[in-house]
């Protein structure tokens, strides 16, 4: 949101005015399929930004972890998340906590629409996706193993 500008009217649809829609990230830079992201709040007073991003049904973000830590309200549909070791199923409005170097990835699997609001630092490190290695230990865990799969 632009400074000087308190207030963003939606428009319909999961977007607001004035408010960008873009790329979830640059194509080939790591694998996700189908996902937007939308900054609502970027200001240097914050210290922190406030993302939207949705996915449509199919979609899912990359598979990640990085020192920065966010805060997740599932905002629209449902999904499954992938935080650490353990995969749940997650629907508007919760919660979800992503502690800092932990793997995590979310899924639109419910044949709709998946949405949510992510606040991030606004100082943060690059993700790291996970080497072959790394990948072959998660799946160890069969709950992973298939939500990898999904």
């Amino acid at each position: 949101m632009p400074e000087g500008s308190n207030f963003r009217q939606p428009e319909g649809d999961f977007r607001w005015d004035g408010v960008e829609l873009m790329a979830y990230k640059e194509e080939g830079s790591a694998p996700f399929k189908a996902i937007t992201r939308q900054v609502l709040f970027a200001r240097p007073e914050l210290g922190c930004e406030l993302r939207y991003f949705e996915m449509q049904p199919g979609g899912h973000s990359t598979l990640e972890r990085h020192g920065h830590v966010h805060a997740v309200t599932i905002f629209r549909g449902r999904g499954l998340c992938l935080v650490g070791s353990e995969v749940r199923e997650v629907a508007a409005p919760g919660l979800v906590y992503i502690p800092p170097m932990t793997w995590h990835q979310f899924r639109a699997t419910a044949g709709e629409p998946f949405g949510f609001l992510c606040m991030v630092n606004a100082q943060r490190d690059k993700p790291q996706l996970p080497s072959e290695d790394e990948l072959r230990q998660l799946r160890q865990n069969p709950a992973i193993a298939a939500f990898l799969d999904t």
